[in-house]
């Protein structure tokens, strides 16, 4: 039991949140490289994906793990995200600061999906015993190296609307 929810049942909610993070980022991140906000899909993203960290954090643990430091890193790129979308509306260094962080924390999510597909699915367990074989490491190198490529071309793409000029 965890905070009085069966281990099963807390799993189940925590991955959940998790694939809903990811789907919904992707979406997020689409957004971006087409220059839109997407309000409703960026809140949902931005929730799940925390709930996800948070979440994280309630697993009975006796040390502080990999998982914990990058559940923390998430956290702070998340809140660098919030801050600049809904405080600081996305003004100036926000917009880029904003994109940057949209797609650190959708990486961060990935990478952990990845290695938690490594870990949990027999496939790809032979292939990858350790985190250290070539497979595993390949898998995770294409996925940043695709995340860079991408929140490049996202940061560009999102640039400040075009205001009307007064005659």
């Amino acid at each position: 039991m965890i905070f009085g929810i069966p281990t099963g049942m807390y799993t189940m909610v925590h991955v959940v949140l998790s694939l809903v993070g990811i789907g919904s980022g992707f979406v997020v991140l689409c957004g971006l490289l087409a220059g839109r906000r997407l309000g409703g899909w960026t809140a949902l993203f931005l929730i799940t994906t925390a709930a996800t960290s948070l979440t994280g954090f309630g697993f009975p643990f006796h040390k502080l793990a990999p998982a914990h430091v990058i559940g923390v890193i998430s956290l702070a790129v998340l809140m660098a995200a919030i801050l600049a979308r809904y405080s600081f509306n996305l003004a100036g260094a926000w917009r880029p600061t904003y994109v940057i962080a949209v797609s650190v924390a959708l990486y961060l999510n990935v990478f952990v999906a990845i290695v938690q597909a490594f870990e949990k699915i027999p496939a790809l367990k032979a292939l990858a015993p350790t985190r250290s074989d070539p497979p595993f490491l390949v898998a995770q190198l294409v996925v940043l190296a695709v995340f860079i490529v991408v929140g490049v071309l996202a940061t560009q793409r999102f640039r400040e609307p075009a205001t009307a000029k007064t005659a």
